[in-house]
């Protein structure tokens, strides 16, 4: 099982961090050990001092393939969810300043927060609404319409480098609103289902 995460795939979050909008999809994989299931907390750890969180919408492949054409791109997945792509962004800076790969601060374990899926079927495909709540208050507020990438493109590009097998799990980005999180915060992250906002995820930090 591979976590396949896309980097700058909101053009307002790229801005927010200063970055310029890509022109082909930022890809890099977290391993399985930052999985982070069944609502656990996640433990602040000792080597950062600065972690940020990023709601996505995270999509479970379905079937095994490799170079997908566009076409075929949907059979690919049937199932979404939420996740959190938690990032120690002094970490990130100090890698990305010395022109190091930046695996250590968005790999970490724990670094990966994932709600249950639910089927594709339950929410509008065509866009998807989330929104991730820190401490009761919405800060973050997206939409899957605004990708610049979209689930179709990524499975196109990725399957080009590596396979695609079922179980893999795919970050699709983030949408702007990214900030940090103290110990004693909650987090909680809902999708607008057919019926109705749904809450997907729940994140402790401790």
């Amino acid at each position: 099982m591979k976590i396949i995460c896309i980097g700058r795939n909101y053009a307002e979050h790229a801005k927010e961090l200063n970055n310029a909008v890509p022109e082909d999809p930022i890809v890099f994989l977290k391993p399985p050990s930052a999985l982070l299931i069944n609502n656990k907390p996640l433990y602040y750890p000792e080597f950062t001092q600065d972690i940020h969180y990023e709601l996505e919408v995270v999509l479970k492949i379905g079937k095994n393939g490799r170079y997908v054409q566009p076409e075929f791109a949907s059979e690919y997945y049937n199932q979404v969810s939420l996740g959190i792509d938690f990032t120690a962004r002094d970490l990130q800076a100090k890698c990305k300043k010395n022109g190091h790969p930046w695996e250590i601060a968005k790999g970490f374990d724990g670094s990966a927060a994932l709600g249950p899926f639910i089927a594709l079927d339950k929410v509008n495909p065509e866009g998807i609404q989330f929104q991730l709540h820190k401490n009761g208050a919405v800060v973050q507020d997206g939409n899957t319409r605004d990708m610049i990438f979209s689930f179709n493109d990524i499975i196109v590009y990725v399957s080009r480098f590596f396979k695609l097998q079922m179980g893999d799990l795919i970050f699709t980005g983030t949408p702007a609103g990214v900030g940090p999180v103290a110990i004693g915060d909650k987090l909680e992250g809902s999708i607008l289902t057919n019926t109705g906002w749904q809450s997907l995820l729940e994140c402790d930090i401790k």
